[in-house]
């Protein structure tokens, strides 16, 4: 069945861009109806496979052109006439994002599913976003819409599940042809603008933080620039006022959770106008804060740099000793402390041994630039 697949594939395509298809979408559409017949004729054969394909590609090419249509109308609607502010709530685009959300779904897949349905990205656009096979993007989403359809949702939804969804969209970044960043951001304004709730607002303000340092993290060969060597005359501090703002709207109400706390120190950052002005005592403060609302190791690995700055590279290695050794870019503030505590010879080996484990390109040749760095200049002072 795989080979008659794999044959017919194309063909049907064909069909679909000569009765007014365009190529992405009949893409989409061809690639659901081939999942839709891998999980049906193995019970009942169709007689015509081929005739049977076309109609079911061209049905959910349609229904996905419905939907396309109605989403961009909807979002002219609030743009041209926005309602008044409760009546937000019934858009049928946050009803989505909460459908798309579903506690019942991985990360991975509630975060494709969200792109898919609510962002409108092709599926070609999240798989070249996520650097994975399209047809893997698609099994995934088609994997997530049966699971939903199958789970259901409540009325109200899960608004901290739809806050991790965001956070992890924002948290790829600039991969591939979508800005991943700014699609996160238009999601969380428009969440926003339907709750009152404060870790809402953290979320958003955390976003538009970070975002405004994005022009000043790379240099112009593409190589990464660390936060302390950033030019900060190049950050928007149009979106640094943004942020300050309605994190402060936020934390007025005295509800403090996670990503208002994780925006707090992003601020802190961003008030300093250089990185030796960094009020590092008062983000060590934040830290502790932040893991009152959560265990994650990374948390506790990102406080342990708070600790190396604030009580100096021997307490913040004995703060980093808890954090597993498999936690993503440990071995890179390992050696960062090493350091900074005057072992270099330790500190090129992490840095080597942190390269080797990254998967992001510009990452691993600064860390492995650190290495060789640390491997071949003299200390200073010799």
């Amino acid at each position: 069945m795989d080979r008659l697949l794999r044959d017919l594939m194309p063909q049907v395509l064909g069909v679909l861009l000569r009765r007014g298809a365009d190529f992405a979408s009949g893409e989409d559409a061809v690639q659901e109806a081939m999942i839709e017949a891998v999980r049906r004729w193995p019970g009942e054969w169709p007689d015509d496979p081929r005739g049977w394909l076309v109609t079911v590609a061209w049905r959910k090419y349609l229904d996905a052109a419905r939907a396309a249509s109605a989403r961009r109308a909807r979002e002219e609607r609030v743009v041209d006439h926005r309602p008044p502010g409760p009546t937000e709530q019934t858009d049928d685009t946050l009803r989505l994002l909460f459908l798309c959300c579903h506690p019942s779904l991985s990360p991975a897949s509630a975060v494709a599913l969200t792109l898919r349905a609510v962002g409108g990205l092709t599926t070609r656009q999240i798989a070249e976003a996520y650097l994975v096979p399209e047809a893997t993007m698609a099994q995934r989403i088609s994997r997530a819409k049966r699971t939903v359809a199958k789970e259901g949702v409540g009325p109200s939804g899960d608004l901290r599940a739809v806050l991790k969804v965001l956070y992890l969209i924002f948290n790829e970044g600039y991969t591939g042809a979508v800005d991943l960043a700014a699609e996160a951001i238009r999601l969380t304004r428009m969440l926003a603008r339907a709750t009152d709730d404060p870790e809402v607002a953290g979320l958003l303000a955390l976003m538009l933080l970070h975002h405004a340092r994005r022009d000043a993290r790379w240099a112009v060969d593409g190589s990464i620039v660390p936060l302390a060597e950033q030019d900060r005359s190049r950050w928007d501090t149009r979106r640094i006022a943004e942020g300050v703002d309605i994190l402060q709207t936020a934390l007025a109400r005295q509800q403090v959770g996670e990503y208002q706390a994780q925006a707090a120190i992003a601020a802190l950052h961003c008030d300093a106008a250089a990185a030796d002005e960094t009020d590092w005592p008062q983000i060590l403060q934040w830290y502790d804060e932040l893991l009152e609302h959560t265990t994650s190791p990374v948390v506790a690995m990102n406080r342990a740099v708070a600790v190396g700055e604030v009580q100096g590279p021997a307490e913040g290695l004995r703060a980093l000793d808890p954090v597993p050794a498999e936690v993503p870019r440990r071995a890179a503030v390992a050696a960062w402390l090493h350091e900074r505590a005057g072992d270099r010879t330790a500190a090129a080996r992490l840095y080597a041994e942190a390269a080797a484990a990254s998967t992001n390109v510009p990452e691993r040749d600064h860390l492995t630039r650190q290495a060789a760095r640390l491997r071949h200049e003299p200390p200073s002072g010799s």
